[in-house]
């Protein structure tokens, strides 16, 4: 079997630099790595050189067109038979490919997704930033679910694999951002391709590095997945909506001091019981107090974050004309 890594790459040299170290570390060292520089200003021609004599590796340089299009741009261009795409900000664990090649040869998988960890050496915020995005008690359960809400597993792009017979059958991304992959997903599985979750190839996901960052991501987020609900209305579900009740509910909070005291005070008796059960999670699986004050601020500002995007595009969604789509194919990658 023949690994071929896709990695977009957008004004991230020094990110991706760390990536290629961690991809040279390989006990199964993947077969051709295509990096593709989405029309970056500062661009990482230099580093992908660097590597030429640890890594069958290969560098092109094309417009700004988001990174679902880099993307393709890389598939275009793979010689090998399954597909890896990671993220310019993951670092891969030395067991990585060995572990997803074992799994494939004996339970197969067309596409797989991995979830996502901190590494030891992520600064308090980032281990904040990545357990809120992987704790059930945010949006991030689903995440690291063995199963989506919808039953069958939806792999997620910063860590995922396919095989070059999903890419012949589907193509490859039809929007650029704004969820191209949820959109990508939906289409592999209802072309009833085998998904599942490989606990076992899971990447350090060095996310975003302060709260106002973190936000603009996951305001992002919000706002995609009701463009996803532009192709596919059937997967905007209830569950969806939590983060936008939880958003309007902390916004609604003062008011009730001036509707009822009782109110107001079971209102903050949640928010606080919601805090506790944060913190004491995180500081159960961090082994450390900071980390833990940490969380609960990372867990408001995702939640928040992603139901303001969430209430904006909703709205927007609501006054524009029927059968509307947004591509999405614009500048920075959120993730």
């Amino acid at each position: 079997m023949r690994f071929s890594v896709i990695i977009p790459v957008y004004n991230r040299p020094d990110e991706l630099r760390e990536l290629l170290e961690s991809l040279s570390r390989q006990t199964r060292v993947p077969d051709e790595i295509v990096v593709v520089e989405d029309g970056s200003v500062t661009r990482a021609d230099a580093v992908v050189e660097s590597f030429k004599n640890h890594l069958d590796i290969h560098y092109y340089f094309k417009p700004n067109g988001g990174q679902g299009f880099a993307r393709n741009h890389g598939f275009e261009r793979s010689t090998g038979d399954y597909f890896v795409i990671f993220d310019s900000d993951a670092l891969v664990p030395p067991h990585y490919f060995a572990a997803v090649e074992q799994r494939l040869q004996t339970d197969w998988l067309d596409a797989y997704g991995g979830p996502d960890a901190a590494h030891p050496s992520f600064t308090p915020i980032q281990k904040a930033i990545s357990y809120s995005m992987t704790s059930p008690f945010t949006t991030g359960g689903i995440r690291g679910s063995k199963k989506n809400l919808g039953g069958k597993f939806h792999p997620r792009s910063f860590n995922m694999g396919f095989s070059r017979l999903v890419y012949e059958k589907i193509g490859g991304y039809k929007i650029s951002r704004m969820g191209e992959d949820i959109e990508f997903a939906i289409r592999i599985i209802e072309n009833d391709f085998k998904t599942g979750l490989l606990p076992e190839a899971f990447i350090y996901h060095k996310r975003r590095t302060n709260f106002g960052q973190f936000y603009r991501q996951l305001r992002f987020f919000g706002r995609a997945r009701i463009n996803i609900a532009r192709f596919f209305p059937s997967e905007l579900r209830l569950v969806h909506t939590f983060p936008a009740l939880f958003t309007l509910f902390v916004f609604s909070v003062p008011v009730w001091y001036f509707i009822h005291p009782v109110l107001f005070g079971l209102a903050i008796a949640v928010l606080l019981l919601f805090s506790i059960l944060i913190f004491t999670d995180a500081v159960r699986k961090e082994k450390s107090l900071k980390v833990g004050f940490l969380s609960i601020g990372a867990a408001f500002v995702q939640l928040i974050g992603y139901g303001v995007g969430f209430l904006s595009e909703g709205w927007k969604r609501l006054r524009e004309p029927k059968g509307h789509q947004e591509t999405g194919a614009n500048m920075e990658y959120p993730s």
